[in-house]
């Protein structure tokens, strides 16, 4: 039975994950699918690029409200029928699985940010406080957004085995700056060629 409820929330993660809110907005109030410009990236910079800053940051929060949620379920439900509280973690694993390559949405998703965000908030507030630290100086020397989130993210992974991780909470956070590093391989190529583009509001 509680093999079953593992999978179950797990599973359920991945598809809340999948759910594609970038492309739901665009479509649903815009008539525009933001696959098709800018980026073609389903995540709030992109939404923002392409539909306008209120799309591109409700985009941001639905996005990160895809782990927070996931984690809360599966609390309450370990909770509940006394699971491993490490369950949390690999729902957030599966979410943010979802959320870069969405099943409603041909597996072409996002690049992990958002959900990251919202994953660190629900897991450990000193992770969320330094990777938001080094984002905002990084963003503020640099003006890169990628190279800032990077940065950001590997900080999480470097520090998590000392701020209270769990072992499957530390290998879930390696899994995670990953992924999002993966993801922005593009950004790193761009990075190095000297063409990514800087913001010009810092």
């Amino acid at each position: 039975m509680k093999y079953f409820i593992y999978i179950l929330l797990i599973v359920m993660s991945y598809l809340y994950g999948s759910v594609p809110f970038a492309l739901v907005i665009g479509k649903v109030f815009y008539h525009t699918d933001v696959r098709n410009s800018g980026s073609g990236n389903l995540g709030g910079t992109n939404a923002g690029r392409v539909l306008g800053k209120k799309a591109g940051l409700a985009v941001i929060v639905l996005d990160a409200s895809k782990c927070c949620i996931s984690i809360l379920i599966s609390k309450m439900v370990a909770y509940y029928f006394h699971l491993n509280g490490d369950i949390i973690y690999l729902s957030a694993l599966a979410c943010v699985l979802g959320h870069c390559y969405p099943i409603f949405a041909d597996f072409r998703g996002g690049k992990a940010v958002s959900v990251a965000i919202g994953y660190v908030l629900m897991t450990n507030r000193i992770a969320f406080l330094v990777a938001l630290a080094i984002f905002l100086i990084t963003l503020k020397l640099s003006k890169y957004v990628s190279l800032s989130s990077i940065l950001a993210a590997i900080s999480i992974a470097i520090i998590s085995p000392f701020i209270g991780y769990s072992n499957i909470g530390v290998i879930t956070n390696i899994l995670i700056v990953t992924l999002l590093v993966y993801k922005h391989k593009a950004n790193i190529q761009r990075l190095m060629n000297g063409t990514e583009n800087k913001i010009t509001w810092m």
